[in-house]
């Protein structure tokens, strides 16, 4: 969530803002994909198609994680798990086959977002590295617009910029670009979920074994190993505190006590605690989006807070969770 000074100047200007849980418009017709001249580069290649890709299989609910249109690892699970659960070859690469399935889903990839006075009107606050300095805040929301609305859309900061150039600061009634990341009409219900710390990703699936969704989640270090076993999910819990024990953490700071952080999209474990059966751990959301997949947690499942939600919405107490290697 560290933003480049360049960036946010570019796109925000002087404007300070956040994004509640405001709704982006509907698809305009000129939003397609990235217009006519991006549905050349959709299909041979280039930030159109990887942004193309990564919001399909969004949709689809394989999520890449933070959508940036840059080939990474979190966008080879999300095709290989989509992949695997549509009978196709397993590649992780977007050959012509994956393409088919994801056009079934016809709907622009891109759509405008007017900006409210409300997203503008914040508040927002920086939030420190400290922890016992972040105890101190009465809460722990956004630090910027830009950062509010890449959480909203499922982008990164640096995307929304480059979707948008040349916007200037951005204000009540600003138009933007964003993806089209409207999840399914069709409620998901789960009936177990497993956790592959060697892939890594969270997996939701259906009573006869099928794979209804993949997200990709950090789970485990050499310091803090996933808890292996089968465990069940005992609470669900919506804006969390963080209740701070350095005597958990081998990193903590020494100098540190124990402390109540307050709730917010900046907390240490974002929007959403899963409990789990497990004392101490959970699957929970996270302040830093772009580092899931990709950074070791300390045992607990670490999602982005929009895959936590989703899959929040999926479960319920008692569900069986499966933690494997």
């Amino acid at each position: 969530r560290r933003l480049s000074a360049v960036l946010l100047a570019g796109l925000l200007g002087t404007a300070s803002a956040s994004v509640p849980a405001a709704q982006a418009q509907a698809p305009a017709a000129d939003a397609a994909p990235l217009s006519h001249a991006a549905d050349d580069r959709t299909r041979h290649g280039g930030d159109g198609a990887l942004l193309r890709l990564q919001v399909l299989l969004d949709r689809a609910r394989f999520s890449p994680g933070e959508i940036d249109a840059v080939a990474g690892s979190n966008q080879a699970r999300a095709l290989r798990g989509f992949q695997q659960a549509r009978g196709l070859a397993v590649t992780g690469e977007a050959d012509a086959a994956p393409w088919q399935a994801p056009e079934l889903d016809s709907a622009p990839v891109l759509a405008d977002y007017t900006v409210t006075a409300a997203d503008v009107a914040g508040p927002y606050t920086p939030i420190p590295e400290d922890m016992m300095e972040k105890s101190r805040l009465p809460a722990l929301g956004y630090g910027s617009l830009l950062e509010a609305l890449g959480e909203r859309f499922h982008a990164s900061p640096e995307l929304l910029g480059r979707l948008n150039p040349g916007s200037g600061p951005v204000r009540a009634g600003s138009v933007l670009k964003v993806p089209a990341v409207t999840a399914p009409a069709a409620p998901l219900k789960a009936a177990r979920v497993v956790v592959d710390g060697s892939e890594p990703v969270l997996r939701l699936l259906a009573g006869e074994g099928r794979m209804l969704a993949q997200y990709p989640a950090s789970s485990g270090s050499e310091h803090d190993p996933l808890p292996l076993g089968e465990w069940n999910i005992v609470a669900v819990v919506h804006d969390p505190t963080f209740h701070y024990n350095p005597e958990l953490f081998w990193d903590a700071d020494p100098a540190h006590g124990k402390a109540k952080l307050a709730a917010g999209p900046n907390n240490p474990v974002g929007t959403v605690w899963i409990d789990l059966s497990k004392p101490h751990y959970g699957i929970h959301g996270t302040p830093e989006p772009r580092a899931v997949g990709k950074r070791q947690s300390h045992g607990c499942i670490r999602l982005t807070n929009w895959d936590a939600a989703a899959v929040a919405a999926a479960v319920d107490a008692q569900v069986p969770v499966t933690l494997q290697e």
